[in-house]
């Protein structure tokens, strides 16, 4: 799989700057690569293009509650092109007169697509500014008044059309993935995006786990994108044994669908297969950190401690900064699955749980 991108080349001035040193930890950061996580169904079918253009992948926001329709907050429901989500709330913060911090939205969304998405501004006993001078990539959908500001991660899910041109696959196999994917879902590995370009987030992060602690806001996406690597990593191995939605560890952390509710599998039995298998139930993974409010024991501990033994650098650094432990689904799944072939091009529609990545579909698919 491809995908349309342009990168600045770096610019240096004066002094040539010294290349940190290769230590082990840099030579991890700079090995990692999502291309190279295991895939679930053996691999992709075929190659294709994704995001020639920016209407090649649509993502809409869904929100977890309804607006109220009156309140001191103005939610604006915006569809954006080629913009950051960070550099739409400052032009919104601008034109509403108001500091950045009173600018909310639930989640960041990709430069390079068309996104749907709800921002929400503190305006306490101010009218509705005027949004006009907003450019024509940004256009307001839809707004309401609220009386809670919008929250990060105060989603249901998002909603994808991706549109994979140039394509080049055995239909037949592609359509029967695509069936093995709708029934049976797919590992829940954090995107490329999660990484920063060229992975950059993952060696700025060094530093900061050095020292055991964050100085500037932006650090806490670095140490996001090194949980992210290690839960990439940890559900790898686990597809690689074929033990992401099946065939658990005894111990294992197991996750109730559709909820944040926990609980750890102390015996394996038919019953806890036929709810795994019936996706009642999924198998988790680590987001390292400190004081996880429930742990793995037995086998699955053993497991996880065996298949990141080699990243205590990470992981240690994490619990120095104190970022809080988590538990992640190895599985997720693609909510009203469809597809439809026309003309040398894949387009496939479908509906993600929060925090799940569309490209980690798509690269079961295609490279």
């Amino acid at each position: 799989m491809t995908q349309s991108s342009s990168e600045n080349p770096k610019e240096i001035s004066g002094e040539a700057k010294t290349e940190p040193a290769i230590t082990p930890e840099r030579q991890q950061a700079e090995n990692f690569s999502v291309s190279q996580l295991a895939c679930a169904y053996g691999g992709p079918v075929g190659s294709g293009t994704l995001r020639s253009t920016a209407e090649d992948f649509f993502v809409e926001e869904q929100l977890s509650f309804d607006l109220t329709g009156e309140g001191e907050h103005l939610f604006l429901f915006i569809e954006k092109r080629g913009e950051n989500t960070a550099d739409v709330a400052d032009m919104l913060a601008k034109i509403a007169d108001v500091r950045q911090m009173n600018v909310s939205y639930a989640g960041l969304k990709d430069r390079h697509a068309v996104t749907r998405q709800w921002f929400s501004i503190s305006l306490p006993g101010k009218p509705d500014p005027d949004f006009s001078a907003l450019p024509d990539n940004i256009r307001i959908l839809d707004k309401k008044r609220n009386n809670r500001k919008l929250r990060r991660g105060a989603l249901r899910g998002n909603r994808f059309e991706l549109r994979i041109r140039e394509l080049d696959a055995d239909i037949d196999a592609l359509v029967a993935r695509l069936e093995a994917i709708k029934s049976g879902g797919f590992p829940n590995y954090f995107g490329e995006q999660r990484f920063g370009r060229g992975y950059g987030n993952l060696s700025r992060a060094i530093p900061v786990l050095a020292r055991g602690k964050t100085r500037r806001k932006s650090e806490g996406m670095n140490l996001s994108a090194v949980r992210s690597m290690l839960f990439n990593l940890l559900l790898s191995k686990r597809v690689e044994l074929g033990r992401w939605c099946s065939h658990p560890l005894v111990g294992d952390v197991m996750q109730l669908g559709g909820s944040s509710s926990l609980f750890v599998a102390e015996s394996i039995d038919a019953e806890l297969e036929r709810r795994l298998n019936g996706a009642e139930i999924n198998l988790t993974g680590c987001l390292c950190g400190k004081a996880a409010r429930v742990m793995p024991v037995a086998d699955a501990a053993d497991f996880e401690q065996q298949a990141l033994a080699d990243y205590t650098f990470w992981i240690n650094g994490l619990q120095r900064c104190k970022v809080d432990a988590d538990r992640r689904s190895l599985r997720t799944t693609a909510n009203d699955l469809q597809w439809e072939f026309q003309d040398h091009m894949l387009v496939v529609s479908f509906s993600l749980p929060k925090g799940s990545y569309a490209t980690a579909l798509i690269r079961e698919l295609i490279r």
